[in-house]
């Protein structure tokens, strides 16, 4: 089936550059009657774990018997991922008709939204349509400029602090750690597990906005539930926790049962083929989420047994990423993710300073032949979300 008109006007936007500012998202939802005014909000920021810590709240606010919207990014292999309405994921019809009424609504110029605009504007209104009492809304990039920071928020997460994106949020540490305070609001629980530099410029912006900043430790409380891998998990759990708490009154058992209902694909993921090896499929997109990764695999007994499929987009600092991983990988194969931003696999390896490692076209063909070199321990696919979508769509074929 072809997709319905808002869809197609969807993908016409096209992948764009990030264009910061409020004014467009604004707008359009006004001019929808401002439908985030029918629901509460949670917004959920920070540099990594954002996505996990979004999905694992709502999860948690579902089984206390709440209606819950979620809006995440990006998606990995269906773009119906991005909203979540009580549990299920958006159906095309649902998702082309909010969007077509957008799209209606969208001039060409100043109203004119982003790819990302367009789905905030879309899922607000679908919250709206679907009745929904609190909608967990992930921040796409950085928080103050935002689009998803038009929303009014009852609480405000942001997960941790750490160097990614600093060509819009940078040049500097702090200066990310501003730019992600920006969700805080007056009088409002604000909570993070950030800590160093990061945390000490939270305290300062939670000072100057009247936020109310709750530094939450990580927990292995809910070890024996999740079914999120890793131990960095632990901290994006315990913040899911506590928001979901300031919504509700949730005891133990409602929140164990929410915990392991999570669904949150691509993130240390272990997809099983039946005859092949297993792939361990992980964004690990940024210096920070590549670190814990490699801590993962150690904790795992992994290092020195996986082998490594590896491919970045231009923006990132592919360097800091690559170096922990390859050095816990029996081989490496260098591919391009399927964006307009990837590095190509031979520019890649000069900049690496490592001609001689081994590329190949595509993922299949770099899968085909980790195949033949033996080991039952599981091939790692990493460094780009964009990635790990085309992997899981590679073994996971979906329905429609």
């Amino acid at each position: 089936m072809s997709p319905g008109p808002g869809l197609r006007w969807l993908d016409a936007l096209g992948p764009q550059k990030i264009r910061p500012g409020l004014a467009r998202t604004r707008a359009l939802l006004a001019a929808l009657g401002n439908p985030q005014a029918s629901f509460r909000t949670l917004l959920v920021g920070g540099t990594n774990g954002k996505g996990s810590t979004a999905a694992a709240a709502a999860s948690i606010l579902e089984a206390a018997g709440l209606r819950v919207g979620l809006t995440t990014s990006p998606h990995l292999v269906r773009v119906n991922e991005r909203v979540r309405l009580c549990g299920r994921d958006v159906s095309d019809a649902q998702l082309d008709s909010a969007l077509r009424l957008v799209a209606a609504l969208s001039g060409e110029d100043g109203l004119r939204p982003t790819y990302f605009e367009a789905l905030v504007v879309a899922a607000c209104e679908l919250f709206r349509r679907t009745r929904v009492s609190v909608g967990v809304v992930e921040v796409g990039i950085g928080g103050r400029l935002d689009a998803t920071n038009v929303l009014d928020p009852e609480v405000s997460v942001v997960t941790n602090v750490a160097e990614d994106h600093l060509e819009t949020l940078g040049p500097s540490l702090s200066d990310v750690a501003r730019e992600k305070a920006g969700i805080f609001r007056r009088g409002q629980p604000a909570l993070t597990a950030a800590a160093g530099e990061g945390l000490a410029v939270l305290r300062v912006e939670a000072g100057r906005t009247g936020a109310r900043l709750l530094e939450i430790p990580p927990s292995r409380a809910w070890d024996d539930v999740s079914p999120l891998a890793g131990a960095h998990q632990r901290a994006n759990l315990a913040l899911a926790v506590a928001a979901a708490r300031a919504f509700a009154p949730l005891d133990d058992a409602t929140v164990r049962r929410g915990i392991a209902a999570i669904r949150w694909h691509g993130r240390l993921q272990t997809v099983p083929r039946p005859g092949l090896r297993p792939l361990l499929v992980d964004g690990a997109h940024n210096p920070a989420g590549a670190a814990a990764l490699a801590n993962h695999l150690d904790a795992a007994g992994l290092s020195g047994r996986i082998d490594l499929i590896f491919g970045v987009l231009g923006d990132k600092a592919f360097g800091e990423m690559f170096a922990p991983l390859a050095a816990r990988a029996r081989h490496v194969v260098l591919v391009a993710p399927a964006s307009p931003r990837a590095i190509p696999p031979d520019a890649l390896a000069a900049r690496l300073g490592q001609p001689e490692l081994p590329r190949a076209a595509s993922l299949a063909d770099a899968l085909a032949g980790l195949e033949g070199r033996g080991g039952d321990a599981p091939i790692l696919v990493a460094g780009s979300l964009v990635l790990a979508g085309e992997a899981l769509a590679l073994v996971e074929p979906r329905e429609p």
